[in-house]
């Protein structure tokens, strides 16, 4: 199954973090961050790894979601071969900041980790993206019920 995910995060504290490979110390503020990833060999499992606190840490998201401070509060996504990952990334960042080079060094985008001060501006934008682009999506609790089994 292959398809497009975005990670909505919590940040119960802002924190400073170096996150592997960006070569920076960037401060991550409090509130809720998007982050646009996307899986063309298997969904079900890259979203498992997300999830999971077991991982060697390998993308930019995962020295994220190390972080205490943070945690997955929710995961909206779409089971389709076409690649929008980086027109998500673009189109969700007209309503949020773009933290620079986050997750995209396979791309020519700005960044595909998203910042919004409350989570409800997340969620929405999220879900206008999605259907701005046409594509039907799913969430967490859709995941948890009828992928996992």
């Amino acid at each position: 199954m292959k398809g497009t995910y975005c990670l909505i995060i919590s940040m119960k504290k802002s924190e400073k973090l170096d996150i592997g490979h960006l070569h920076n110390i960037h401060k991550y503020r409090k509130g809720y961050y998007v982050y646009i990833g996307s899986a063309m060999n298997s969904l079900v499992a890259r979203i498992n790894r997300h999830l999971s606190d077991d991982k060697k840490l390998h993308w930019h998201i995962d020295y994220l979601l190390e972080n205490k401070s943070s945690e997955i509060r929710d995961i909206l996504f779409n089971i389709s071969d076409k690649r929008i990952e980086c027109d998500l990334a673009s189109t969700i960042a007209e309503n949020g900041e773009e933290v620079p080079k986050f997750g995209c060094s396979d791309c020519n985008c700005n960044s595909h980790l998203i910042y919004f001060k409350r989570k409800r501006d997340a969620m929405n934008s999220v879900k206008s993206a999605y259907e701005k682009l046409d594509m039907k999506y799913h969430n967490l609790n859709y995941f948890k019920k009828e992928l996992i089994e």
